[in-house]
């Protein structure tokens, strides 16, 4: 592996980059919300085709490997929800939020460049295998979640929970293009090789990217809020959800390239998508904002930590 800081501080200074850009209206908020659609609907969407298009399913798709992190997710879920209702006694909707920001880790626009950046491109097949699920196992047991606690008392509305959990998956590219990647793989449906080259194109633009316009967004998102909440998040996501990871993955005997994959993915700070998920049920959005912020600063120092002390 390359030496801590050639890893780490490129990822970062190109978010910094488009923070400051941003920040100093060198490049226009408006120009970062059309980069970031470009990065999510187009971009990051041809990566994980390609990806999933072209790894060997029945090698990568390792139960232990995906029992070990999203055991580990599950569980740093449940722990922000719990200390939300019984630490800061926020309401239920609200600590489904909180947890949810300790359940979405940041896989594409920080896992991916870090594991790639530390370890090459050849070790990113664990990360795609779980990328592959992980936007519709976490918006499955958020929106799951979040139903059965607004139905408390009136009964749960199954088919109301299976439609809004369908429609949130419906209208996510990522999900669209993993399915068309899963598809185009298990039918052995070959493309013509000037369409796979223009995926190729693109997926090259989609990281440095995609680093540039998180740096863009967090300009958006003020500190503020209840700030014990917000560093009790950062504790569960950036220290008990890595440390959780590594206690299941030794369990499960992963490789070296599994046991790397699932630590960097599970280390890294919550993605935008939960302040989108605090959007949609309109709770807790301050704290879900803030806590991308800062998360994504300590993420520097948290990711450092786990990568000296991988295998």
């Amino acid at each position: 592996m390359v030496s801590l800081p050639t890893v780490i501080l490129p990822v970062f200074l190109l978010i910094a980059t488009g923070y400051v850009a941003t920040k100093t209206r060198l490049f226009p908020i408006v120009a970062v919300d059309g980069l970031m659609k470009f990065t999510l609907n187009f971009a990051f969407p041809c990566l994980l085709f390609s990806a999933v298009a072209e790894f060997d399913i029945g090698e990568q798709f390792h139960a232990p490997l995906l029992i070990s992190y999203y055991v580990a997710s599950t569980l740093s879920f449940l722990a922000g929800f719990l200390m939300a209702l019984f630490v800061f006694r926020r309401d239920l909707e609200d600590c489904v939020v909180i947890g949810f920001c300790c359940l979405f880790s940041n896989t594409l626009m920080l896992g991916i460049p870090i594991t790639e950046r530390a370890f090459g491109p050849d070790a990113l097949e664990a990360n795609f295998a779980i990328i592959a699920i992980h936007a519709p196992f976490c918006y499955s047991l958020g929106i799951g979640m979040m139903e059965i606690v607004r139905a408390r008392g009136t009964g749960l509305n199954i088919p109301r929970l299976v439609a809004q959990i369908g429609r949130q998956m419906s209208r996510n590219p990522l999900v669209i293009a993993l399915l068309l990647g899963f598809v185009f793989n298990l039918g052995n449906i070959p493309l013509p090789l000037p369409i796979m080259d223009a995926v190729q194109m693109m997926v090259a633009a989609s990281v440095p990217t995609a680093l540039f316009a998180v740096g863009g967004v967090l300009t958006q998102y003020k500190i503020e809020g209840d700030w014990r909440v917000v560093m009790g998040i950062c504790a569960i996501a950036l220290i008990l959800h890595p440390l959780l990871a590594w206690v299941f993955a030794t369990y499960a005997g992963l490789n070296v390239d599994q046991f790397r994959s699932v630590m960097i993915t599970a280390a890294v700070a919550p993605g935008i998508n939960v302040f989108l998920f605090a959007s949609i049920y309109d709770r807790a959005k301050q704290v879900a904002a803030t806590s991308v912020l800062v998360s994504t600063i300590l993420a520097m120092p948290s990711v450092w930590f786990w990568l000296s002390i991988l295998p």
